[in-house]
């Protein structure tokens, strides 16, 4: 028998009038799939709010965190108001909430005294969001006549210790989810999960990172053999381009996993690749619909789209970066230079985006986050003191304010022209290429250009290979 696995972001369930959307969605496909599994993220806001109760009380600021907790107090109250109407259920919904909270606030407590929060507290700190918005839904869902049950994922997702992005270990996973949720299943029951979340062997509460309910609903998928994942956000799909750069961006029917691993990687603020590996590993199709145009078809992505080979799907930017160099002439022909160099950056966490060497191999360059800048540069520096002693490398200096502007599509290595048209584009537009990139995935070009020019790159490669492509 079929099984369907949905998964409804922060926005998608992040008030009363979005949740009952949301289950309005449920009870419209339980008649066409007799297995459903529902993944629920927090409440929009909702994560950053504790993450802030937790802040606050390190910095020993009582009453920022108490007041923190009233507006989620009274923000979970109010969406129970407005959605629950037997009375009863709305108590112990009630009851359940303060429940959550008070745990919230003793943990706060304890923060304040001790001054710090460790990624172990925060994880159980940050679970709390989807532990009681699964509760609303599920209610929800019941007065609609959808028979459902809550699930904490923690029960679930078996995972190692890394604390804030722990790893699934899949095969006691496999076994929890087949021993759990296949028996609700084969009863007609609607499990509604808790994304994000997922605990040790141990029982300690984790959570799975960037992309973490997303990831949920692929690891389900996974592991329950399901025909299809369906994420349902605020948007109509996978879009050409930010809409609110490119007013002219489209959705894209078609995608393959490796065009959205790229867009991901570049910046989109589509599916992290590692939520959709165990996807992809089934063959599974993923969707991307929106929850407020529920007719629309959305954004199917598969092994092998439809989409034309050669073809730029996709435009993704990249922000708030630097440009580092390591230049010197007396680097030409010396080994190790280049490994040494990121070795000293590695040393430091910092990620490198984009590589860029000149063939003379007098200069190397790299792009990272800016915020990393000063502690690479002095890391640089450290390593290669002997050389800047004598003057083999001159200097290790960043160019500031930059952008990476990837386009992204299948083939696009071997595909004559493509790099001409986008440089064509930029020329004529005047604007000035620092560097380039390309994949040798054969899944994007990439260049950097300045930021107060990246918003206009966007646009004339969008006019120019996509619309006019």
């Amino acid at each position: 028998m079929a099984t369907l696995v949905m998964k409804f972001g922060g926005t998608s369930v992040g008030s009363s009038k979005a949740i009952a959307q949301a289950c309005d969605i449920v009870g419209s496909y339980t008649s066409q799939w007799k297995r459903l599994v529902v993944v629920v993220s927090a409440m929009s806001g909702v994560t950053d709010l504790l993450i802030q109760s937790a802040g606050s009380a390190s910095r020993g600021d009582e009453k920022t965190y108490k007041s923190l907790i009233d507006e989620l107090r009274r923000r979970h109250h109010s969406v129970i108001d407005d959605l629950i109407a037997n009375d009863e259920v709305r108590n112990q919904l009630i009851d359940q909430i303060k429940e959550h909270l008070d745990e919230l606030e003793a943990f706060c407590r304890s923060i304040h005294v001790l001054g710090e929060v460790t990624p172990r507290g925060m994880d159980t700190i940050t679970s709390l969001g989807e532990r009681m918005n699964a509760r609303v839904v599920t209610s929800a869902l019941q007065e609609r006549g959808v028979n459902s049950q809550a699930i904490n994922a923690t029960d679930l997702i078996i995972t190692d210790a890394t604390f804030q992005n722990a790893m699934p270990l899949m095969d006691i996973t496999r076994d929890k989810i087949q021993t759990q949720l296949v028996p609700l299943l084969n009863e007609g029951i609607v499990p509604i999960v808790t994304g994000f979340i997922a605990s040790t062997e141990g029982g300690i509460i984790t959570t799975l990172g960037r992309g973490g309910s997303d990831y949920t609903a692929a690891i389900l998928g996974d592991c329950l053999d399901a025909a299809e994942v369906w994420t349902w956000t605020d948007v109509d799909g996978v879009m050409t381009a930010d809409p609110r750069i490119v007013p002219e961006a489209r959705v894209i029917p078609d995608l393959s996993f490796s065009e959205v691993s790229e867009l991901a990687y570049f910046g989109a603020k589509v599916l992290h690749p590692k939520t959709i590996r165990p996807i992809m590993e089934r063959e599974m199709p993923l969707w991307v619909k929106n929850t407020f145009n529920p007719s629309y078809p959305g954004t199917r992505i598969t092994t092998s789209p439809k989409t034309k080979a050669g073809k730029v799907t996709a435009i993704s930017t990249i922000r708030d970066l630097s440009m580092v160099t390591v230049e010197g002439r007396g680097m030409m022909g010396v080994p190790g230079i280049a490994a040494r160099t990121f070795a000293a950056v590695a040393r430091q966490g910092a990620s490198v985006l984009m590589i860029s060497q000149a063939s003379s191999e007098q200069s190397i360059c790299f792009v990272i986050p800016t915020t990393n800048v000063p502690s690479v540069i002095k890391s640089v520096e450290d390593e290669m003191a002997l050389e800047l002693t004598r003057r083999d490398i001159d200097r290790v200096w960043a160019l500031d304010n930059i952008v990476i502007v990837t386009a992204v599509g299948a083939g696009l290595r071997n595909t004559p022209g493509i790099a001409g048209r986008i440089f064509s584009a930029l020329g004529m537009a005047n604007i000035n290429v620092i560097a380039i990139a390309q994949g040798s995935s054969e899944f994007s070009i990439s260049i950097v250009v300045a930021a107060d020019e990246a918003d206009y790159a966007m646009q004339q490669i969008h006019q120019e290979v996509i619309l006019n492509g």
